[in-house]
Parts: C-alpha cells; sequence; structure tokens
C-alpha cells in the first residue's frame, strides 16, 4: 500500500501542513486540552494582576496624602517586642513551602504513587488554607484600626481600597484553590486517575504556583515598598 500521500501530510511545512494535520483531525499539540486551557486562564489572570499591581502604583505615586508605612501597619507586638512584618513574612513562607509540596505531589502523582501524592495535596490545601486564616487575621486587625476602602485613619485614603482590592482577589484565588485541591486528592484517593493519567495533578499544581508567584509580586510591590 502506497503510503507516500498519507505521510506527506505530516511533513508538509508552514500553513499547507497546519491545515493539513488539523482536517486530518490530528493532535495538533503535544498537551492535553485541559493544561492548555489552564494556561490560557492563567496567562488572562496575568494580565488583571498586572493591571491591579500598575494601578497600584499609580495610585500611590499620585496621592498627596502621605502613604502608610508598611513596616508599622503591618506589625505585631509580640510578647512586648515590636515586630514589623512578622505576620506577613510566615504568611510568604507558607506559601513558599506550599509550591514545595504540590512540586513532590506532582512528582509522586506520575510516578502512580496514590498515597503519597494524596498526603501532600492535601498538606498543600492545608497550608493555602492557614495563608487564608492569616490573611482573615490581617484584614481584622486593620479594620479594627479603622481602615476601609473609602477611607484610612493612617494617610492616605487609597490605601484602603488598594489593600482590600488587591490582597482580597489573591485571597479569593488561594480560597478557590484550596477547595480544588481537596477535590482533586479525593478524587486522586479513590482512583479516578487510574485510566486515564495524572495530568490533573499537574493543572493544578499550574494553577497553585501561579498563585504563589502573584504573592512574591504583592510582597515586593504592597508590603516591601
Amino acid at each position: 500500500m502506497d503510503t507516500s500521500s498519507q505521510d506527506d501530510s505530516y511533513t508538509r511545512p508552514g500553513v499547507p501542513g497546519m491545515v493539513a494535520d488539523w482536517s486530518a483531525d490530528k493532535q495538533a499539540f503535544d498537551m492535553p486540552w485541559g493544561k492548555l486551557m489552564m494556561w490560557i486562564f492563567l496567562l488572562s489572570d496575568t494580565f488583571i494582576f498586572s493591571i491591579f499591581l500598575t494601578s497600584y502604583m499609580n495610585v500611590r505615586l499620585s496621592a498627596t496624602d502621605g502613604w502608610p508605612n508598611a513596616s508599622e501597619v503591618f506589625a505585631l507586638e509580640i510578647f512586648g517586642h515590636h515586630m514589623p512584618l512578622i505576620l506577613i513574612a510566615i504568611m510568604t513562607f507558607v506559601l513558599i513551602t506550599s509550591s514545595g509540596t504540590m512540586a513532590m505531589a506532582v512528582n509522586f502523582a506520575y510516578r502512580r504513587e496514590r498515597r503519597k501524592t494524596v498526603w501532600l495535596m492535601a498538606a498543600t490545601a492545608l497550608l493555602g488554607a492557614s495563608f487564608v486564616g492569616m490573611q482573615a487575621f490581617e484584614w481584622t486587625k486593620l479594620i479594627e484600626e479603622g481602615v476601609r476602602p473609602w477611607g484610612n485613619p493612617m494617610g492616605a485614603a487609597q490605601f484602603g481600597s488598594a489593600f482590600f482590592m488587591i490582597t482580597g482577589f489573591h485571597g479569593l484565588h488561594v480560597s478557590a484553590g484550596v477547595i480544588y485541591l481537596a477535590i482533586v486528592a479525593r478524587k486522586v484517593a479513590r482512583g479516578d486517575y487510574e485510566q486515564k493519567g495524572y495530568a490533573i495533578v499537574e493543572i493544578a499544581g499550574l494553577y497553585w504556583h501561579f498563585v504563589d508567584l502573584v504573592w512574591v509580586f504583592i510582597f515586593a510591590f504592597f508590603y516591601l515598598w
């Protein structure tokens, strides 16, 4: 049987080759659709967070009133010692650690070691939930001190709106990620992915690493500047 016409569609360069691949119902990209869709979602989310942080810089540079000193605003008194940014440092450490546990979960998933995968995903979700809990404490403390989205007794009124919008939007992503990881971990434990593979764990990992990376930028722009 002459297969030259078949092989030609696989080797044809440029646009004709791409058209031939798509019309032949051939996989055009060596990537699962779920993973591709997650990358597209993360790209769109990157634009949103970039706009938020760019707007924050613009608001801060154009504010006529003094911008609150983050080292003082986010300081805690622990055993009589004034400790600037201690809570923020712990929150950052927790998220960085969760990236490590998530990376190990993906590694064990592709080895088909379900038990280790589930435990590491559960640890990642627990660290994420701890982060959200600390963020809720941080919000409560600032609200008790009079900070509101429309006002701020410590200086520029825009501080409150910028803080609650940016950290709140990120907190929603972390909360959604915790739920997402918990659902995937439960399905892994039940063996739902034994037949079709564990790419879903890597997809969940992509989302989680993105959330952690965004926090690094928020930490740098909001708390260190």
